[in-house]
């Protein structure tokens, strides 16, 4: 493209199907350290940067149990990744973005561990232009600063750029700063949610996402480009 776009993704519950995966593994956690915490906050709080969620669900916990809240969560995560899958067409929205000179940033918040556990799921590398993840932010979402970061990467401003996330915490994050907002549903999130949180638009998955780009600002961008060259 003349002028560079980007499409920014978040991963987990996006990409590929982790969410239930992240909320057994934190309510596993909860539970041996006899924190009562009841499943449906854990899912509502999916895609929260994991500081933030541990010291929002376990009240007055000292900081060595909120240490080992997250070190426990990541263990069992980790423990189940032969259970995570690619959501549908996932790879295939990620090479389609790809062969049409749109860069692909994954634009994730997980610890580099769990991210190269999702990467190899999604076996899409050569498609993937640039990714972040837990390191490179004080705090993630919704904080803005994981979508900055991508943006950085991607080498565009945010009017040259769209998130792609499943919850209301990246609608958050990618609409302080500008940056267009697309919502799926496959993390279980609510339309209307996603909506208040910013979504342009809200689909199932990668593959409703993928069949229907043409109706999305994306689809718009691609377009302009191939106009472009004529």
């Amino acid at each position: 493209m003349s002028r560079p776009f980007a499409v920014l993704f978040d991963v987990d519950g996006t990409l590929v199907d982790s969410n239930y995966l992240h909320v057994h593994a934190w309510a596993r956690a909860f539970r041996e350290e006899d924190i009562d915490v009841e499943s449906w906050r854990i899912h509502r709080s999916i895609g929260m940067d994991g500081s933030t969620l541990v010291a929002n669900l376990s009240g007055d916990a000292s900081d060595a149990v909120q240490q080992r809240l997250k070190d426990r969560h990541s263990n069992l995560y980790k423990d189940s990744a032969d259970l995570i899958v690619r959501l549908p067409r996932a790879r295939e929205l990620l090479h389609h973005l790809a062969e049409n000179e749109v860069r692909v940033v994954l634009a994730s918040s997980a610890p580099d561990d769990e991210l190269a556990i999702t990467r190899t799921v999604l076996d899409s590398d050569d498609a993937i232009a640039a990714a972040t993840s837990s390191k490179d932010v004080d705090t993630a979402k919704p904080d803005p600063d994981i979508v900055e970061v991508a943006l950085e990467r991607a080498g565009v401003p945010a009017d040259r750029a769209v998130f792609v996330g499943d919850a209301v915490w990246d609608g958050e994050a990618a609409t302080r700063i500008g940056v267009p907002f697309i919502g799926v549903r496959c993390g279980g999130v609510a339309d209307s949610e996603l909506e208040k949180a910013g979504a342009q638009a809200v689909f199932d998955d990668p593959r409703d996402l993928l069949e229907h780009l043409d109706t999305t600002v994306i689809g718009a961008r691609i377009h302009e480009a191939a106009d472009s060259t004529k």
